[in-house]
């Protein structure tokens, strides 16, 4: 397999219904040429908006590494995150502290990786899949109780 094949994106939202609320996750994994490798979806439970973003992108580092790939391309709608995970911005918060640096350690065991801040709409698998998880959720409560 040549290297150009091994190029892969990532795509991750962490949404939270309440900040903190009900939270999940959406992953999408693709070759660069958009070919739908792998998506999921996953409900984390309570936390805020900032905690399920960087939950998504650890599930996500540690999906895509199951490819091999030779350079990771992540695109993700959270400004702060991004930025965090590109060293732009210091992790001031001590909750997001424990959860960046795990995401750091997931991104150095690759042999490249990229972050891209784009706006929701470039990523919009990834948002539904986890408004999907969210929804399912709520729905499973609703159904539960009555």
């Amino acid at each position: 397999m040549s290297d150009e094949r091994k190029a892969l994106i990532l795509r991750t939202d962490g949404a939270s219904r309440g900040n903190p609320g009900h939270a999940a996750a959406g992953v999408v994994i693709q070759r660069e040429d958009g070919e739908l490798l792998a998506r999921g979806k996953t409900y984390l439970g309570i936390m805020t908006n900032n905690q399920a973003e960087y939950r998504a992108l650890i599930l996500g580092l540690r999906a895509v590494a199951r490819y091999f790939p030779s350079i990771v391309y992540v695109y993700m709608d959270s400004e702060l995150v991004t930025r965090q995970m590109t060293g732009q911005y210091r992790v001031k918060d001590e909750a997001l502290r424990l959860l960046y640096e795990e995401a750091r350690e997931l991104a150095r065991k690759l042999p490249k990786v990229t972050f891209e801040h784009v706006l929701r709409g470039k990523n919009a698998l990834a948002d539904a899949l986890a408004n999907e998880a969210l929804d399912e959720r709520a729905k499973q409560q609703h159904e539960a109780r009555g």
